[in-house]
Parts: structure tokens; C-alpha cells; sequence
């Protein structure tokens, strides 16, 4: 049973603020060459920084607006409770 773990956690983590905040780290992290070769290129800090802002601009697009509108269960249908059956009223039990 512990074996499924990793992946119940797994799931956690990529899901929600977590996983928004991992890929956000992620996605920094992966573009550093990137600005350290814009930088080098056209030595100043402008295009990095610019180039900074478009990453944040899209990423924040991407994770607060486009992804809740189409996780979005805006079709107001809740699943009904199941009922259990009381088994102290039954014989027998």
C-alpha cells in the first residue's frame, strides 16, 4: 500500500498553489541561461528584465485565469449523498 503513495503525493503536489508555485520555481530556474545570454547579447539589463516580465505575465495568465476556466465545474451539478443503510434496524446483523 505505501507504494501508492508517492503517487497520491505526487498528484498533491502538482495540484493547486503547490504545484503552481513548484512549476513557477521550475520555470525561473530553467530560464536563467536564457537572460544570462540576452544579457550578454545586448548588455544591458532591459532585455532581461523585459524578457523576465513576459515570462511572469504568461505564466500568471496561464495558472490563474486559464487553468481555474477550464478546471472550472461551473455547471452548478453537485453530486447528490449517497445514503447508506442503517444496518442496526435489520435482523440478523
Amino acid at each position: 500500500m505505501l507504494h501508492h503513495a508517492g503517487l497520491i503525493f505526487g498528484a498533491a503536489l502538482v495540484t493547486g498553489a503547490g504545484g503552481n508555485l513548484l512549476f513557477g520555481i521550475l520555470g525561473l530556474l530553467f530560464s536563467v541561461p536564457l537572460l544570462h545570454r540576452l544579457y550578454a547579447r545586448f548588455n544591458t539589463w532591459k532585455a532581461p528584465a523585459i524578457a523576465l516580465a513576459i515570462f511572469v505575465v504568461m505564466f500568471s495568465l496561464s495558472a490563474f485565469v486559464i487553468g481555474p476556466a477550464i478546471s472550472d465545474d461551473s455547471s452548478g451539478d453537485t453530486p447528490s449523498r449517497i445514503q447508506t443503510p442503517d444496518h442496526s434496524q435489520h435482523a440478523g446483523h
